[in-house]
């Protein structure tokens, strides 16, 4: 009917009809009803009304009947279509149309209260175009608006009119899209009336339309303001060779927040995110498909030859004495044949002495990693989702006394404390040499650092906290750091059992938000005072007052500002990447000063990622210092009451360098302490320092038997900041000097495997030790891999980033996993010689069989791979060029399809192989360009855990992520395994060392096949939370545009009429209407 010009013929049989001198409402009021049905489903409807004049004759009419409630009602059913039409809209304000409307909506009344209903309607769809809610501004509405609110919310006790509430409320939140409304509605005291009005009946399901609407106003009219910082520029400052000082920001004002721009334009309601998306797939084939040139002289590849001694060395050290053996066995630590598996023992059972420790080791060693796999993956984890949870310290005694990990009891700390009058501050957060104390007793700071470590002797595998504190006096950093956190040196051990994702709580979302408004128009109880800054060069805070301490002066550390909001809640800035405006999200600081079984509130409230897994059942991690002294030296998931949602700070354009001006977020938990005057350390993830990797791969190289394992620390190159990033080599040692033992060796294929370019995604380097770990450790899949692949391993490509805080820059405040394509030497060293490294590896014919780049991802839960495909890509783009004459090797899949059924935490349905524009410069598609390596990929790790497999409603610990490590290892040699290329020797080899014949290890292979083309069904990324506030001040695809609800008004109407029924809306009536 539409297409064939119906909407057209209805509506000038209207202006027709009703300019007769004596219109006949027989046949108006069905045409109105079929108009009104005709106009839902008519884009250009509220357009063809007034090119037909058809606003002015329904305007007409509606001013003739406002004592005629039915008559005026399917009036205002038309208005309400005509308004679909933002320009249509404007062009009923012009005429009047509000002004009409306001005689219409009166205060509260049980009377003709359909005929209300549909007037706010028609105001809150009139208020949509700008000039009308300038227009309600200048005439005073925004009061009226308010009166008429709090008038209908009092009245209606029974919450029967809740629609009618919601309309009017809708009309406010259009007219705050506009600043001089906004600025309107503060004047006329919004806030209070919206706050005292609705803060009591947030839990009221039956006025769930009302509070949605009222927490988007709220949001939106809160006032702007900048961050309570002296400048949005980090508080850290390196000079890089050859930048340009960037200029002192702007100040912010109000009108850097909106554009009351006078344009009247019909959105199109259409999603437009898919085609983002696919407009940011590479389409183009030539760049799919070509590969460049080196981006350096090829004289300059020689360097590197150095690295790859392995290709030259002729191993005449393999002629020395047997007595040799026997010294390594002598030194030899047990620990250090450590396999991470979440099912490891000695994840959670340590021992009193090392000749335990030797007994664990053989225990461990007679069950290989593989045979875990084969027992199944839910063996492989002895935790169930019913987790420790929110109690993950539910085992500590109220008595101070304490239960280490070996079963012995500990005499209570506070006690020990006082008898050697030890300093819990000066423990929790030492200095790395005598000569840097502030204490004026530097000597005694030393000898109690000594002494504890003496006293409390704790068995983490591969940790060494002496070894780690000489190697963090040689860790440069910006700030000169001059102490180390606790946790990094004491070491940390997982917990027995996985920690269960928190349950949401509904409704916490809008508390917080409420909360929020509470400090803003009832400040009395807010004290608003700075207790830590890195920005102020002395001690803000009084040691005797009863606020809590703050730090973050260490490595890693990140926090630049702590404000006390109230007695026990903070306000916290985390401090941006050095050299950078932004990238605030990783945060590590300690705390002390606190009081036992208290709940404190912390708020960091300059995030900057529109959403998080805080939301989705993850936790921020704890590390307890007296509970570490107690035994149990752990970090846990803790906290509860957490949210993160956009709150009322932002940085303007100006600052951002000309883009659109910036949000911010808040990230809100609520804290108990286990201890009084504790000191804790607060984490986004569980820490991994760059002196822990140094400490790491230190200890790693003693710990292997050198005939047996090849294991070598080159350094790859200098940072900017002067620190080294290391180069690891692991394959296995010849049997001998022999020509043909030398061959096979030389001829090993390589694998080349980085981590942490991104400094704040720390899980990252936990999967990389569990690698790392794996590949020395005696389990038989760890031997084939080394007696078959040479390991390149670059465990950190960004060290300063890491020591300094930075969440995802270098010290040049840039993200390096966007500077492959043309590094520099000078600005970006680590990434110019990682990428020189492949190019030397690709030009002497020994291009790695797999490159992989560890990752961590703060959006998804899971663990998954990004890949290339050139025809996915095409495929996903709907572009049909070349793809029919394309080829291309499908064996990019294989990898992740193996990892999808070794592993607990990997999943299949989150990877993908699109090559997008935006990730044109990063190590995934550079090396699989450049350098042809097909199986090129980024693997993410969540920071959170897991929404299926065995792991399901499980947060990550650190033993699942080293797990993840291992388990990625084994995938290689499976990989190698299934390949053509395989050879039988090989199959054969490990055929015997899994203790599995040829046939069942066959059988378990083809189990970790599937059809090349098949996807795993996708699951949801994240569940719905319990609620959701729209972002948007004004969403296209607003619920308030309710046509099938008016669509079902007119059904009824017209059924009454016929039954010769009630035209009113009775109380009844009016809560069915409820959606």
């Amino acid at each position: 009917m539409i297409s064939k010009g119906g909407s057209e013929a209805l509506l000038q049989t209207l202006v027709d009809t009703a300019r007769t001198d004596s219109p006949d409402y027989d046949v108006l009021l069905p045409l109105f009803r079929l108009l009104a049905k005709v106009g839902l489903r008519d884009k250009k409807f509220g357009q063809k009304a007034l090119e037909l004049e058809a606003l002015d004759v329904t305007l007409i009419l509606a001013r003739k009947n406002l004592s005629h409630s039915q008559n005026l009602l399917h009036c205002l059913w038309a208005l309400r279509v005509f308004t679909s039409s933002v320009t249509t809209g404007a062009m009923l304000g012009i005429n009047g149309a509000m002004e009409l409307l306001f005689k219409v909506i009166t205060p509260y009344t049980q009377k003709h209260t359909r005929v209300i209903r549909a007037a706010t309607e028609v105001l809150a769809a009139l208020l949509k175009s700008k000039s009308n809610s300038r227009r309600a501004v200048n005439r005073g509405y925004v009061t009226s608006l308010l009166w008429l609110h709090q008038d209908w919310h009092h009245q209606d006790v029974a919450n029967t009119y809740v629609l009618i509430r919601r309309a009017l409320l809708l009309s406010l939140k259009h007219i705050a899209n506009l600043r001089s409304g906004r600025e309107a509605f503060l004047a006329a005291q919004g806030m209070e009336i919206l706050f005292s009005t609705t803060q009591n009946c947030l839990d009221d399901k039956i006025l769930e339309p009302v509070i949605s609407i009222v927490i988007q106003i709220l949001r939106q009219c809160y006032p702007k303001s900048p961050l309570p910082l002296v400048t949005p520029s980090s508080a850290y400052a390196f000079p890089v060779p050859g930048s340009i000082p960037s200029e002192p920001p702007c100040v912010l004002a109000e009108e850097d927040f909106e554009d009351d721009a006078d344009e009247e334009v019909d959105k199109d309601s259409d999603s437009k995110d898919m085609k983002e998306q696919d407009d940011d797939l590479e389409t183009d084939v030539n760049k799919l498909s070509s590969k460049p040139g080196l981006d350096r002289p090829e004289e300059e590849l020689m360097q590197y030859e150095a690295m790859c001694l392995e290709l030259s060395c002729s191993f005449e050290e393999l002629e020395s004495k047997p007595a040799d053996d026997l010294n390594f066995e002598e030194t030899q630590h047990a620990k250090h044949y450590h396999i991470p598996t979440a099912a490891s023992p000695t994840q959670h059972c340590l021992t009193e002495d090392q000749r335990s420790w030797g007994q664990e080791r053989e225990d461990m060693v007679q069950t290989s990693l593989l045979s875990m796999v084969k027992m199944g993956r839910s063996a492989m984890h002895p935790a169930s989702k019913k987790g420790p949870g929110n109690t993950a310290y539910q085992n500590m005694q109220s008595n101070g006394l304490g239960i280490d990990s070996f079963g012995k009891e500990i005499p209570d700390i506070q006690a020990s404390l006082k008898q050697d009058a030890w300093d819990i501050d000066v423990i929790s957060c030492p200095v790395m040499s005598a000569s840097f104390s502030n204490s004026t007793r530097p000597t005694e700071t030393a000898e109690v650092i000594d002494k504890l470590l003496q006293t409390h002797p704790k068995h983490i595998p591969f940790h060494d906290p002496s070894l780690y504190m000489a190697k963090a006096r040689r860790t440069r950093s910006v700030a000169n750091f001059k102490r180390m956190a606790f946790p990094d040196l004491w070491g940390h051990r997982p917990p027995p059992s996985a920690q269960s994702m928190l349950e949401r709580k509904c409704g916490l979302q809008r508390i917080k938000i409420f909360e929020d408004v509470r400090r803003l128009i009832q400040p009395s109880d807010v004290i608003n005072k700075v207790v830590f800054s890195l920005d102020e060069p002395w001690p803000l805070q009084d040691t005797a007052s009863d606020c809590l301490r703050f730090s973050s002066k260490f490595e890693s550390g990140n926090l630049r500002q702590a404000i006390q909001v109230r007695e026990r809640e903070y306000d916290l800035l985390v401090n941006t990447d050095v050299n950078s405006s932004q990238h605030q999200q990783w945060f590590y600081f300690k705390v002390s000063g606190m009081r036992a079984a208290v709940p404190y509130r912390f708020n960091i409230i300059n995030c900057e990622k529109p959403n998080s897994q805080f939301n989705y059942g993850m936790q921020p991690t704890v590390y307890s210092v007296k509970e570490a002294l107690l035994g149990r030296p752990t970090w846990i998931r803790m906290g509860y009451e957490i949210c993160y949602y956009k709150n009322h700070y932002r940085q303007s354009a100006a600052v951002m360098g000309g883009a659109s001006k910036k949000c911010f977020y808040t990230l809100t938990f609520v804290v108990t302490f286990p201890h009084n005057e504790d000191a804790c350390y607060l984490a986004y993830h569980y820490p991994y320092t760059y002196t822990a990797l140094l400490t790491h791969l230190d200890i790693l190289e003693k710990s292997v038997n050198p005939k047996q394992v090849y294991f070598r620390q080159d350094v790859l190159c200098q940072t900017l900041g002067g620190n080294s990033c290391p180069l690891v080599t692991i394959t296995a040692t010849p049997e001998s000097n022999s020509a043909d033992h030398l061959e096979q060796f030389r001829q090993r294929p390589y694998q080349v495997i980085t981590a942490r370019v991104h400094p704040g995604e720390s899980n990252a380097s936990w999967v990389m030790k569990g690698a790392l770990e794996f590949l020395v450790s005696s389990d038989p899949v760890a031997r084939l891999l080394r007696e078959n692949f040479i390991f390149k391993i670059i465990p950190m490509l960004n060290p300063d980033g890491v020591i300094n805080g930075n969440h995802r820059c270098s010290l040049k405040g840039e993200d390096l996993n966007r500077q492959w394509l043309s590094p520099s030497a000078h600005l970006q060293p680590t990434i110019y010689h990682a990428k020189g490294l492949l190019y030397y590896l690709s030009s002497v014919g020994r291009s790695p069989r797999v490159f992989c780049d560890f990752h961590g991802h703060s959006q998804k839960k899971n663990v998954f791979l990004y890949g290339c495909s050139i025809k996915e890509t095409l495929w996903q783009a709907e572009s049909t060029v070349g793809t029919s004459t394309l080829l291309e090797d499908i064996g990019y899949r294989t990898l992740p399809q193996i990892l999808d059924k070794l592993a607990p935490a990997f999943t299949m349905s989150s990877c993908s192989f699109l090559v997008e524009k935006s990730r044109a410069s990063t190590a995934r598609v550079v090396v699989w360009r450049e350098m042809g390596v097909s199986r090129s990929y980024t693997m993410e790790s969540s920071y959170c855990g897991c929404n299926q497999g065995p792991y399901q409603g499980l947060q990550f610990g650190t033993s699942e992520l080293e797990e993840m490590g291992a388990m990625f290892c084994l995938s290689l040699l499976i990989l190698e395994l299934k390949s053509v290329s395989c050879s039988h020797q090989l199959l054969t080899w490990a055929a015997t060392l899994l203790n599995a014949d040829e046939e069942t290890l066959d059988h378990h292979l083809q189990g970790c096949s599937g059809a090349p083309g098949s996807v795993t069904s996708e699951l949801d990324d994240e569940p719905p939370c319990m609620e959701e506030i729209d972002y948007s001040t004004d969403s296209s695809s607003d619920p308030e545009g309710s046509f099938s609800e008016l669509d079902r008004q007119i059904q009824e109407c017209a059924f009454h009429k016929d039954e010769g029924g009630e035209e009113e809306e009775g109380p009844g009536q009016g809560r069915k209407a409820i959606p």
